[in-house]
């Protein structure tokens, strides 16, 4: 008979003499190992539920559809339910090392997991839920934290038998963001009725941003009785992120994926226009070309750098490059609420962004920035003229959206309320 796989058996399993007689055993069975049932877990460490100590905190799963935002996005909630004694588990697509050592130095156990961020097919979502389900057995977490739409449809479905399924709505995204395009609809029709069944497994359900609570109510996405909260995005280190010296002549600077729907095609627009007219100020583009079907093309990138726009490419850090700008734009259609307005504010920068859900709660019309409408080019070039022109505003702006980031976006405090509403606090 054989021995049950716990403790040390387990670990002996894990070796390659043990997966050779198994792989053996199997062949000579009949068995084809399509998925070998160590794959799973290659990234992680575990001890079977008989042979664990005996603990005061709970077991945390946080589930991402891509790996640097588990760092990036996730670290301060990582960070503090380490403090608080919870064992942390932190799963999404193609860990790398870079990340994997970043999220064990937060605590964390990095776990790898097969999840197409982009695709709609069927058969890869069914295979990720299967695998899913196999890791939530294995960990036996008491909460699972998902955030973005796959981690949470895909993980609810997964969640069957966990206590506490919080579900991180941050940003609606390419199927919600208007548009009639058939990919875009078809995206929406989908989306809706995956996430009304992601709701329904729910415990809570947590927004970036009053205006996505209450399309998604307004939707009937949302079951009677599920409480919601609200949360000031994911916030802003404000250890990392401080503020720094302006440049002696405005600057602008926008910082996103390449995407139709974070306004690049609005930004290059007026960049060029603003060149055109005052050759001297300097107008920067940091981000890439994403896989999302929404990317605009590597040949409108490179017209908006034929007119004058300095393109930066993909930043590890972000920080240089806020501090050689003096005013932050960003003519986004609709965000939960942007991580890179925030770390702007942060140090220090006057704010030119959209009059649109989530980022209308980064500024105070006029105190520190200006609010655009979405999709408006012209309007948006009215607003970087005018500090070009009256360069004097930018200051006080700036110092506004400093005070504005230690007041209501700090990562700490955002960090807290996410782990009270997970009861995890």
């Amino acid at each position: 008979m054989l021995a049950p796989l716990t403790g040390r058996n387990l670990q002996l399993f894990s070796s390659l003499n043990a997966r050779g007689l198994i792989c053996g055993l199997a062949k000579k069975l009949g068995f084809r190992l399509a998925h070998p049932p160590w794959a799973l877990f290659a990234e992680i460490s575990l001890q079977d539920s008989d042979d664990r100590p005996a603990r005061a905190g709970k077991r945390l799963l946080i589930l991402g559809s891509y790996a640097p935002s588990l760092v990036n996005f996730r670290g301060p909630l990582i960070a503090a339910a380490v403090a608080r004694g919870h064992r942390v588990f932190a799963a999404a697509p193609a860990i790398d090392a870079g990340t994997a050592e970043a999220l064990r130095a937060l605590g964390a156990e990095p776990l790898s997991i097969n999840l197409a961020r982009t695709s709609l097919n069927p058969f890869l979502a069914a295979r990720t839920v299967s695998e899913l389900k196999a890791l939530v057995r294995k960990l036996e977490p008491d909460v699972i934290f998902a955030y973005t739409i796959k981690p949470i449809v895909l993980g609810a479905r997964a969640a069957g038998g966990v206590p506490r399924f919080v579900a991180l709505v941050t940003g609606l995204g390419y199927a919600f963001t208007g548009g009639r395009h058939p990919r875009r609809l078809l995206s929406r029709l989908i989306a809706k009725a995956l996430y009304r069944r992601a709701f329904a497994r729910a415990s809570v359900a947590i927004f970036q941003n009053p205006d996505d609570r209450e399309e998604f109510r307004r939707l009937g996405l949302l079951p009677a009785g599920l409480p919601t909260y609200l949360v000031a995005g994911s916030g802003v280190d404000l250890d990392l992120f401080r503020p720094a010296p302006l440049p002696d002549q405005p600057s602008f600077l926008m910082i996103a994926r390449l995407l139709g729907d974070k306004g690049v095609r609005e930004y290059a627009d007026a960049a060029a226009r603003l060149k055109r007219a005052h050759p001297g100020v300097r107008l920067m583009l940091a981000g890439w070309l994403d896989e999302s079907p929404d990317s605009i093309a590597q040949s409108e990138l490179d017209d908006a750098i034929a007119c004058g726009v300095e393109y930066l490419g993909r930043l590890d850090d972000v920080r240089p490059a806020i501090a050689t700008a003096s005013v932050y734009v960003l003519p986004s259609y609709r965000e939960g609420t942007p991580r890179s307005v925030l770390e702007a504010m942060a140090m220090g920068r006057a704010i030119i962004t959209s009059d649109a859900p989530g980022c209308r709660q980064t500024v105070e019309k006029g105190v520190n920035g200006f609010l655009v409408p979405p999709r408006d080019a012209d309007s948006l070039y009215r607003a970087m003229e005018r500090l070009v022109l009256q360069p004097e505003l930018i200051a006080p702006m700036g110092a506004q959206s400093q005070r504005m980031a230690v007041e209501r976006f700090d990562a700490r405090r955002v960090a807290e309320e996410l782990l009270e509403h997970a009861q995890l606090s």
